[in-house]
């Protein structure tokens, strides 16, 4: 095949690029540059900055394949971080990671690859793409620990029948010893952790500057009580314990958390970790890797975090919406993440949380 290398600069994508190359496979290297504030950043631990392009253009060299850069910053604008912001604006927790596979890697990229006459893909993602009977299945990566299909579960059919995942059959320790056996510098390069247009890690300045300050309570979820000030809603999430500068003290010294946030209002409400425990859950943009779920309900494996445990469910499809009840409660689930749906290790299915059910109610 002739295939789209994407390369980050870091030691996963270097070793898919070379694994591509071992293949037989005609490939060739791009780099994305997508933030330019990541670019210009000193010290941050995110993706896209010029070291990692010149990482990247020095691993395409040691292989012997063309490489590109491809400067889809406007569109990276408009698709993640101005989404990133709204999504904010209205309350809601998004995942700018999953938003960028979804709108960048595996659509920006993949539609630009198509036209130049590629065949496929590549990157160094840890998920597996297996044959199936209805055609190319999603699947969970060999190594739990760094499986990534959860955020790759935004991919249709068409997008997946186009990706190749090289390293989903080896453990991360395999590719780093890979990588210094070949001789790539990236060998023992730290993985990319920050947001890659929020390089300090501050999410709430970053919003409270696009967004503006706008004040007001904090109040307990049981009684109504004031307990403090903000200086905006958006700057919290549900779940969220730190930064809350409560005044009044909880009886007994109770931890509080945020279970509610009213953008309207600008109420953002605390209380105990039991209020946020949810048993169903109602997603909205169904994406569907292979055949679309119905209206018959069935059971599933739903994960609501990138590592985090798969939960028994029951799902269902109510016109455009996504309905899956929970057999255990959840904590801690926001509107705007993510909700991917497991048959074993098959995705079957993700949605973006738009509603959920205390179980407290």
């Amino acid at each position: 095949m002739r295939v789209i290398a994407a390369m980050s600069g870091g030691v996963d994508s270097s070793v898919a690029a070379a694994r591509l190359v071992d293949a037989g496979h005609e490939v060739v290297g791009v780099h994305l540059a997508l933030s330019r504030t990541a670019a210009t950043a000193g010290g941050s631990r995110g993706c896209c900055t010029l070291d990692d392009a010149r990482d990247a253009r020095r691993v395409s060299d040691l292989l012997g394949i063309p490489f590109y850069v491809w400067d889809l910053s406007e569109r990276f604008r408009e698709d993640v971080i101005d989404d990133f912001v709204e999504e904010y604006r209205r309350g809601r927790t998004p995942n700018p990671c999953l938003r960028c596979n979804e709108r960048i890697k595996f659509a920006a990229v993949l539609e630009r690859a198509l036209a130049l006459g590629f065949d496929a893909v590549g990157t160094g993602h840890y998920a597996r793409v297996i044959a199936g009977v209805d055609g190319p299945e999603l699947h969970r990566a060999v190594d739990a620990a760094k499986d990534q299909s959860y955020v790759l579960g935004v991919l249709n059919e068409v997008q997946l029948a186009h990706s190749v995942f090289p390293l989903g059959d080896s453990l991360k320790s395999e590719v780093r010893d890979e990588a210094e056996t070949r001789g790539l510098l990236v060998a023992r390069k730290p993985d990319s952790h920050d947001i890659c247009f929020i390089p300090d890690g501050d999410t709430a300045a970053f919003v409270r500057a696009r967004v503006g300050a706008d004040p007001g309570d904090l109040v307990d979820a049981t009684t109504g009580q004031v307990l403090g000030r903000h200086e905006g809603a958006h700057a919290f999430t549900i779940g969220q314990r730190r930064g809350l500068n409560l005044k009044v003290a909880a009886a007994g010294g109770a931890p509080r958390y945020v279970v509610d946030v009213d953008v309207a209002s600008g109420t953002v409400s605390v209380g105990a970790p039991e209020l946020l425990d949810v048993d169903l859950v109602e997603g909205t943009r169904p994406v569907w890797p292979g055949r679309p779920l119905g209206s018959d309900p069935i059971a599933v494996l739903a994960q609501v975090r990138a590592h985090g445990a798969p939960h028994p469910g029951i799902a269902r499809v109510e016109g455009d919406r996504l309905v899956v009840e929970l057999l255990e409660p959840v904590r801690g689930l926001a509107p705007g993440q993510a909700i991917v749906l497991y048959d074993g290790t098959r995705v079957v299915g993700s949605a973006t949380v738009d509603a959920t059910r205390r179980v407290s109610a």
